[in-house]
């Protein structure tokens, strides 16, 4: 059974939480409400007999978000009260029903066309949103693979669905697509809206084709941001790429005073350490970046900051300015551009490059062509691989690694039978030959020496998608899980609830998707082995947290909260975790949490990162607000092996 909170919860969630995005008004009439819901009706009524009908035509089927998207566009206003333009949702409607009737002949000429185009999310089911330029010289049945070029839009609080897909599509070109992602609307492209992107090309190649080692990624303002990230985070992924502006990381961004009585706790300065570009300005390296930004431009300090952590990894940054001009593009210096921009292009990425850098502080963010990251002597510390190709061999020197894998496609870069020698190190280490297939080795360090793993294998460590924090669990496939039963205590109950409300709110809000929710008696084995489970609730009223309580690090009964030596009162404190999930190890469980960034957090993007870290325990005499859960009373990060770790602060 999927549960949704009514209007009514929402308004009560509001008034909890405060001012929620988007905004609210204009609201349409009684009478245009009217109007549009018959609307939405007939629309809906289509949808269903489509998805009935083509059940067995999977390749219409998949057309189907392509319509989906105009009546999800004109719903969500309408159920919940977001801002509504009824011209705008009238042409939706009218667009929607156009496509149901070609889908109904079999006939999907927008594919072809371009415009607005849509896939359903893998994270939570939602149908999402991109516009798309398709090459003017394309057809169906060409042979050749085309160039993708990407823009990343600026904030706009007011870009709802229907306000995107209302807005004009980008322009066709000759010989390439042109792909504008909605991103989850005003997210600066990270979390949900940095898989969205992905989700976007993954969709696009099972269409068109697209040609991976010629994909150019730019973005302005907010997008400018995005790019800045998305290029410093995956530099295997774009030929090239353009950050317009925009802003690179938080502390100097925001002025923040990292030793003053309002300084930010050590775990929430440590976990800038996900999205700041600056502390990946090394993977630069391996992709050509030209920064822009206006002459008078205020954001020109993401260049400035991205310039000095580049120049500390021995990097130059490429930079065009547009004179005379504060923050859009001058016309001139856009053109240049975009023509340095399409020279990168007709070269094309390479695939197998002589020379990797990887820098990361996490493994969600650990590879680069062919280096994949398994293990990290330690999270949230700096890890750097540095590796080059070699006669039959490969050089790598490494710093807090503790497992690698060396990947390489069918015959490159060794021809088959021959056994390469890999100096890790400075140790070196003979593998087994090459096959004709894809090659590739893993080696696992331990007590100091590398050595050949058939595959990086320990029972339980934090491996790649599967090492937190908290806001980690929200970029794949996830449930929340309400609680059926009774809870310890009433203000906890009550605490619980609220923060389930809001963080339900805030999904739906921000990343423009309906969360997917069971009560606990009603999860099945494919829930658990496809999902991250959300729980809400105690051990007293969530049947599931009950089952695995013993087999988590920290224990939590009626009567307290136990963190290692410290122990906690049960009745005025709750307990907030993400935990490979005892049932199945490569999904997470997490408890009473959404993402922990908040309301107070939307004023800039820069401040939508994670500010709680893998447990924290919450004192509930302090209410709940817009920038916490509760009093913070302890916090921490669990170790390598997903223990609490003995030498980092707690508090």
């Amino acid at each position: 059974m999927i549960l949704r909170l009514s209007m009514l919860v929402l308004v009560l969630a509001t008034a909890v939480f405060g001012q929620s995005l988007p905004p609210t008004m204009p609201q349409p009439s009684a009478e245009e409400r009217k109007q549009l819901e018959a609307g939405l009706g007939e629309l809906g009524k289509q949808i269903e007999g489509l998805r009935r009908d083509l059940k067995d035509r999977p390749n219409l089927l998949e057309k189907l978000a392509d319509v989906e998207i105009f009546h999800k566009a004109v719903r969500f206003p309408l159920e919940y009260g977001e801002i509504c333009d009824v011209a705008k949702a009238r042409k939706a409607l009218e667009m929607g029903m156009k496509r149901a009737e070609l889908l109904k002949e079999g006939k999907t000429p927008w594919v072809s066309e371009g415009g607005v185009r849509a896939y359903v999310s893998k994270i939570d089911g939602s149908v999402q949103a991109y516009m798309l330029a398709v090459p003017k010289n394309y057809h169906p049945a060409a042979a050749m693979k085309f160039r993708v070029d990407i823009f990343c839009h600026g904030r706009d609080e007011k870009l709802t669905d229907l306000n995107f897909i209302s807005g004009k599509a980008p322009a066709a070109t000759e010989d390439h697509f042109v792909v504008h992602p909605y991103g989850r609307y005003c997210v600066a492209n990270k979390f949900a809206g940095e898989v969205d992107l992905f989700e976007i090309l993954q969709s696009m190649k099972g269409q068109y084709p697209v040609d991976e080692n010629r994909i150019v990624l730019t973005g302005f303002s907010m997008g400018g941001a995005a790019v800045w990230h998305l290029a410093a985070h995956y530099p295997d992924r774009w030929v090239a790429a353009s950050p317009g502006a925009g802003f690179a990381e938080t502390r100097r961004y925001q002025n923040i005073d990292v030793n003053g009585p309002n300084a930010p706790p050590w775990y929430e300065q440590r976990l800038w350490h996900l999205y700041d570009a600056t502390d990946y300005a090394g993977n630069l390296a391996n992709l050509p970046l030209i920064a822009y930004h206006g002459e008078l431009d205020k954001q020109k300090q993401s260049s400035d900051v991205m310039e000095a952590a580049m120049k500390g990894e021995g990097l130059k940054l490429e930079r065009i300015v547009g004179p005379g001009v504060a923050h859009k593009y001058e016309e001139k210096a856009k053109g240049e551009l975009d023509r340095r921009l399409g020279e990168y292009a007709a070269k094309g990425r390479e695939e197998v490059p002589q020379h990797v850098h990887l820098e990361t502080w996490t493994l969600r963010y650990h590879r680069a062509f062919w280096i994949r990251l398994e293990g990290l002597e330690r999270h949230w510390e700096r890890a750097d691989v540095d590796a080059k190709l070699v006669e039959n061999g490969i050089e790598a020197k490494t710093k807090n690694v503790s497992a690698i894998i060396f990947r390489f496609p069918e015959n490159r870069p060794f021809a088959a039978g021959v056994r390469p020698v890999i100096d890790m190190d400075g140790q070196k280490i003979e593998v087994p030959e090459v096959p004709k297939r894809q090659w590739q080795v893993t080696l696992v360090k331990q007590g100091g020496q590398w050595a050949v793993e058939k595959e990086a294998n320990e029972k339980l460590r934090k491996r790649p998608g599967m090492q937190g924090p908290i806001d980690d669990a929200f970029m794949d496939k996830f449930i929340f899980v309400a609680p059926t039963g009774k809870g310890m205590n009433a203000a906890g109950e009550k605490w619980g609830m609220s923060e389930l409300m809001g963080a339900q709110q805030r999904w739906r809000g921000l990343f423009r998707g309906e969360v997917r929710m069971k009560r606990d008696t009603d999860l099945t084995d494919e829930d658990i082995e496809t999902s991250n489970l959300v729980l809400w609730g105690d051990p007293s009223s969530n049947k599931l947290l009950a089952m695995i309580m013993d087999r988590l690090p920290i224990q939590w009964n009626s009567k307290e909260i136990v963190v290692g030596a410290n122990s906690f009162d049960a009745s005025h404190h709750s307990l907030l975790l993400i935990y490979p999930n005892p049932l199945n190890p490569s999904k997470y469980i997490v408890l009473n949490s959404g993402h922990t960034f908040r309301e107070d957090h939307n004023r800039t993007n820069s401040q939508q990162t994670p500010k709680l870290p893998d447990w924290v325990v919450v004192d509930l005499n302090t209410p709940a607000n817009g920038k916490g859960p509760g009093k913070v009373v302890a916090a921490g990060f669990f170790d390598e092996r997903w223990q609490i770790s003995k030498d980092a602060p707690h508090e």
